[in-house]
């Protein structure tokens, strides 16, 4: 008799879906669910290469349909863990992943369909194949080649042993990191030791400490918990007026993960062996340019790239410096003469009051979600003609927080939808922000068979949630966050190419991925549509003229210190996968040291353990390609230089041609 949990007949990953089941897939489904579709999936690919031939019908078409089920599946249940997880759920995934990679590389290394792509790129029929069919076909080969399909069975067969275990180790790496991060918390009983933090801060600590069982806490009393979140964490390191609190929680912070049972420093020594180790065996002589094989730029450019940007940064980074010495010094701090990591962010907060006579925190009210995400939809509408409304009850969401939202072109139709989840919640949801794909665009896969399958995103933050009857209020890098993920999602969701294996953000260069982003971060500082999305949550009332002109000068404040920040990220990342020899004379930590020196004005403290939490790299899709934050940072202002040109004021130009090619 077959128990619940191995019955398949009901499980929810089986069933045909458009929008996922995410309020009823749970950890005892992943098991069967994942084997009972591989299986399938499996027979699919075996009957494709026995009648594959090298047309479009017959190889393109079948392919789409195995890669997307598999895509869409194991999607949702990888999105889950990143916003649900727990530990049955990361149990259930750990057992059917090596099964899981084990399908991809059979898919990838296939004789048979790789020969056929071949046939299609040496036909006649080649140039009469659309831009899009080509690009797929041309894809397609250089995957199978760097995914090991011209190498010897035995070479093969050792390949794929380092892909398990480089996908093994990327999922404890990340992992790691979130449980780390879940570990440290502050609880303050003391309303002195807490002194500086602002109301939403205060209340922010007060409703972390009820959660976790103190039933008497409020914002104006305490107790009052602290945690390595990025609100709580930001709100500390830039108000609290306690410097051991400080210290404490700036060290807490960068040495997440370094230690004891979640200590990834051999974890990450394992990863660069393998990707070393993959590199040669693909003939390459590091894993950068197994990386580089697939974006925009080389590692000759984006060295340069980074090279000159650091010229010019470091110069402006010393002055910074200097100028915050002067003015700690003018306040009569004791400080003055020690300036550590822990106290930047706090003075440079105040200078920044001083300077531009803004502050953050009583900006927070303008920014309330509701009103961020209003004019964001509004200045959608205006530049690519797409209006978005809720479609709340549409579909299962993972969160009663989380808002389903429905796309539709000028006329009404839907063209895509979105799901929004916008708050932190560290007991089981991971740091930072990002979008990914739900399901994509596909003229195959129509679900009526006439049209195409609209695409579906999700877009997730890590925001101050609601306090009290507040609404979340934004800081202003929130709102960024929230533009910058959602010009991810347009690209995602306002393509037109029905061509399935290349539509939204498939098959994007990773340095070119970033462009919509950091092009829709622009808008932030555009007058018009900061004043759409800036209205106080109580009056309505629009964000005063001087304050618009504050924070358009208070734009570059710092600039040199925040582009070394970012260089010292990607040109870590690219010594790395370059020049770092695996149990040479180097540590990992001997070569973040090394890039500092030119690239942070205040070296990193000898305990500081950054690399064990830098997800970015060792658990996501930025390996030997964080360069391109820098990389799109460029293009994007090109794009945006369009738009400035054109007349930023002039509604009747922001519909022009060059704004649909953006996306």
């Amino acid at each position: 008799m077959t128990s619940p949990i191995e019955d398949t007949e009901n499980n929810p990953l089986l069933k045909d879906f458009y929008f996922p089941p995410f309020d009823s897939i749970d950890a005892k489904h992943v098991r069967p669910g994942i084997r009972a579709l591989l299986k399938k999936l499996e027979c699919e690919l075996e009957e494709l290469e026995r009648t594959v031939e090298p047309t479009w019908q017959k190889l393109v078409e079948p392919l789409e349909r195995i890669e997307d089920r598999l895509s869409v599946v194991w999607g949702a249940v990888s999105h889950l863990k990143s916003v649900k997880d727990n530990p049955e759920l990361r149990t259930a995934i750990e057992e059917v992943q090596p099964e899981k990679v084990a399908f991809e590389l059979k898919l990838g290394q296939s004789k048979p369909l790789y020969n056929a792509f071949k046939a299609i790129r040496e036909s006649s029929d080649w140039e009469g194949l659309s831009d899009a069919r080509k690009r797929i076909v041309e894809l397609q080969i250089k995957e199978a080649v760097l995914n090991g399909i011209s190498l010897e069975d035995d070479k093969r067969e050792e390949f794929n042993k380092i892909e398990q275990e480089l996908a093994k180790l990327s999922q404890k790496f990340g992992e790691n990191v979130l449980d780390a991060t879940k570990k440290f918390e502050k609880l303050i009983t003391n309303k002195k030791d807490i002194e500086g933090l602002p109301d939403s801060a205060l209340g922010l600590a007060a409703q972390t400490a009820l959660s976790k069982g103190h039933g008497n806490a409020t914002a104006k009393d305490g107790p009052w918990i602290i945690t390595l979140d990025a609100p709580s964490y930001m709100a500390v390191m830039q108000h609290a007026k306690n410097r051991s609190l400080r210290e404490e929680v700036y060290l807490a912070y960068v040495n997440r993960a370094c230690s004891g049972d979640l200590d990834n420093t051999t974890i990450i020594d394992q990863i660069l062996k393998l990707r070393l180790e993959k590199a040669k065996l693909l003939g390459y002589s590091n894993y950068a340019e197994v990386s580089m094989a697939t974006k925009m730029a080389t590692i000759e450019k984006a060295e340069e790239l980074l090279e000159n940007l650091r010229g010019a940064s470091w110069n402006p980074a010393l002055q910074d410096m200097e100028d915050l010495k002067a003015f700690v010094t003018n306040q009569g701090s004791p400080e003055a003469d020690n300036l550590n990591h822990w106290d930047i962010s706090f003075w440079s907060e105040r200078l920044r009051e001083l300077k531009y006579e803004i502050n953050e925190e009583e900006l927070r009210p303008y920014f309330s979600l509701p009103k961020v995400m209003d004019g964001l939809f509004s200045l959608a509408n205006k530049l690519f003609g797409v209006n978005v409304e809720p479609a709340d009850g549409f579909a299962p969401v993972w969160n009663s927080d989380v808002q389903l939202y429905r796309v539709g072109d000028s006329s009404g139709c839907p063209i895509a939808f979105f799901y929004f989840d916008p708050y932190s919640r560290p007991s089981e949801k991971q740091g930072g922000a990002w979008m990914d794909e739900v399901v994509g665009r596909s003229r195959i896969l129509s679900l009526d068979g006439s049209s195409v399958r609209l695409p579906v995103a999700h877009m997730v933050c890590n925001q101050m949630p609601p306090v009290g009857d507040k609404p979340s209020l934004m800081t202003f890098r929130e709102v960024e966050t929230v533009f910058h993920e959602f010009g991810h999602a347009l690209q995602h969701m306002l393509t037109k190419q029905d061509e399935g294996l290349v539509a939204g953000i498939r098959k994007v260069e990773w340095d070119a991925v970033e462009l919509p982003s950091q092009f829709m971060e622009n808008w932030c500082y555009h007058r018009d549509t900061l004043m759409s999305i800036g209205k106080h949550y109580k009056t309505g009332e629009c964000i005063p003229e001087d304050i618009y002109q504050k924070l358009l000068a208070a734009r570059t404040f710092r600039a040199g210190s925040q582009s070394l920040r970012q260089l010292r990220f990607a040109t870590v990342d690219l010594e790395l996968h370059t020049k770092y020899v695996p149990g040479g004379s180097e540590s990992i930590y001997d070569v973040e040291r090394r890039v500092c020196e030119k690239t942070q004005v205040l070296p990193p403290l000898p305990q500081d353990k950054f690399l064990c939490s830098f997800s970015h790299i060792f658990a996501g899709g930025y390996a030997a390609g964080y360069y391109s934050y820098k990389w799109a940072e460029v293009l994007s202002a090109d794009a945006f230089s369009a738009f400035e040109d054109a007349g930023l004021t002039d509604d009747k130009v922001w519909m022009l041609a060059v704004v649909k090619d953006l996306i």
